[in-house]
């Protein structure tokens, strides 16, 4: 039975759920929600009501980063790309888009939704995060050179968000050169346009929807 996946398009947390699981060639049942309308089916898997779920073998997996790392439990696409001095530079970047770009990211983007926020200074704190992924990238398409990465599909859907937040200024900034080429890298990828498609909203009854569909 394949694993079924409470999805939304634009959830930079499912975007990338659903890259790895692309990219691993995984097929899952797909349920697209709407956050403001979530299906019981899913809060009584998954109390918290956030996505990506996984529901898979009787076993809810209910975080991004577990849904990645069971994915490559079943097939390990970056093995062997990586030292590992990368692997753990993988995990710290990952760690800190999570929760200091992400924080500080929601507070410029939704600025509003925060007592005493200043979107300014928050957009300035996620982009001296950037100013220092600038210094790591490694010269080619991706943040570790030629090949797709773990890293680039975990930080790079944050990166978009924080663009299209003021995507003029964005494209005045100027000393981000690099991480502006893997954005754009990232935008034009096949995978990502494949997992950027629109699903239907899902309903009990719906019949099933499957993910990933070639393009």
């Amino acid at each position: 039975m394949n694993p079924i996946l409470y999805s939304f398009k634009r959830c930079p947390y499912a975007m990338r759920a659903r890259m790895v699981l692309k990219l691993a060639n995984i097929k899952c049942e797909l349920r697209e929600v709407r956050l403001n309308n979530k299906p019981k089916q899913m809060l009584q898997v998954s109390p918290k009501g956030t996505v990506p779920v996984m529901v898979v073998d009787n076993q809810i997996i209910d975080e991004s980063l577990d849904i990645i790392n069971w994915a490559l439990t079943q097939n390990d696409i970056f093995k062997g790309n990586l030292s590992d001095g990368d692997l753990l530079l993988t995990e710290e970047l990952i760690s800190i888009f999570d929760n200091d770009f992400k924080k500080n990211l929601d507070r410029y983007k939704y600025s509003t939704r925060y007592k005493d926020a200043d979107a300014e200074f928050h957009r300035d704190e996620c982009f001296k995060i950037l100013l220092d992924l600038e210094k790591k990238i490694v010269p080619g398409c991706w943040f570790f050179g030629k090949q797709i990465n773990k890293v680039d599909i975990c930080i790079l859907p944050f990166i978009r968000q924080y663009k299209i937040a003021d995507p003029t200024w964005f494209d005045l900034q100027e000393d981000i050169p690099k991480v502006k080429t893997l954005l754009n890298n990232f935008l034009n990828y096949d995978i990502f346009n494949n997992v950027m498609i629109n699903y239907e909203v899902w309903e009990k009854g719906s019949d099933p929807v499957y993910f990933p569909i070639n393009l």
